[in-house]
């Protein structure tokens, strides 16, 4: 029988790499993460990808996991079996529910194969199948979409969660729950942020998981990020452009005064030291001139034009082209 595996569920080959395996995840992370996703099987399809980057991503699960996958089928789960009272790790964290299959049992077609009736004692706390250590819960994956702002200012944000906890009896249910979660001034795109103990549940006592918030900015035309440096168009007249002057512009950072140098080029950009987000070494900010020509819509403002225009009768731009 062809059972999905761990690899085939994050759509990698068995010999990618650690690289490729994250790169997968957050990818299928952000396609299928019930906060986000519009698919219908989304919330199934995240409890499968987090289970199999629970294991994948993890050095000493995955070469346990590719043993098991390479061994012969129908080994014993009994005292001869290599992977019931490995520290840390057992059979049950290779546990597909079959519901997220399209089946109605508690357990994939794979992990049955692999061990049996007598892996079967050994989830449910039978006594055959030995003293079972506490589990600690999956760390598990959510993005989070901030304005640039708030990475300037510091701010909270409610998150509604879809997760999942155990009842007494083992099994897992869904549930829907509603997180504070407090954003601290000066983080950046791509920043993970780690809330301890609000991933997924524990089994037999063990320690919930890790819930990491991957850092999203909105995109916003005003101005945009690159680290903890910050970018914004800054608009200059003709007469700034050439003579320079003063101005007073409104930033991420505050209203400022700054000084416009004379000669201005395309391309060209004034640094504002320390005032992009915050850090201990806070960023820059990067003011990028941008030249504005004003419209000539007035006899007053056509003769002025022209008396520019005779004012420098050696200015040959296209000259040479």
């Amino acid at each position: 029988m062809d059972t999905k595996t761990y690899y085939d569920v994050l759509g990698v080959d068995k010999k990618a790499s650690a690289d490729d395996i994250k790169k997968a995840f957050r990818k299928l992370a952000r396609k299928y993460h019930p906060d986000l996703s519009k698919e219908k099987d989304a919330q199934q399809r995240m409890a499968e990808v987090n289970e199999a980057n629970a294991v994948l991503s993890d050095a000493e699960k995955r070469a346990e996991y590719d043993d098991m996958l390479n061994a012969p089928r129908g080994f014993s789960a009994g005292a001869g079996n290599p992977f019931r009272n490995a520290e840390g790790f057992d059979s049950r964290d290779f546990q597909f529910r079959r519901q997220s299959m399209g089946g109605d049992a508690d357990y994939s077609d794979f992990f049955r194969e692999m061990f049996g009736d007598a892996a079967r004692a050994q989830r449910h706390g039978s006594r055959s199948a030995g003293a079972q250590a506490p589990i600690r819960g999956e760390d598990q994956h959510a993005s989070i979409e901030l304005d640039l702002m708030d990475s300037y200012q510091g701010t909270e944000k409610t998150l509604s969660l879809h997760g999942q906890s155990f009842n007494d009896d083992g099994s897992l249910r869904q549930q829907e729950r509603q997180l504070q979660v407090k954003i601290p001034a000066g983080v950046r795109e791509g920043q993970m942020i780690r809330l301890a103990g609000q991933g997924g549940p524990g089994y037999q006592g063990g320690a919930a998981g890790d819930l990491l918030l991957e850092v999203h900015f909105r995109p916003d035309k005003r101005w945009r990020a690159e680290g903890k440096d910050v970018y914004m168009p800054m608009a200059v007249t003709p007469w700034e452009a050439a003579l320079g002057g003063s101005a007073e512009i409104h930033t991420p950072a505050g209203t400022l005064e700054v000084s416009i140098p004379a000669g201005w080029s395309a391309g060209r950009k004034l640094r504002v030291k320390g005032k992009g987000l915050p850090a201990a070494t806070p960023g820059d900010l990067y003011l990028e001139l941008q030249l504005h020509i004003p419209p000539a819509t007035t006899d007053q403002e056509r003769a002025a034009y022209q008396a520019f225009a005779k004012a420098f009768p050696q200015f040959q731009p296209r000259q040479g082209v």
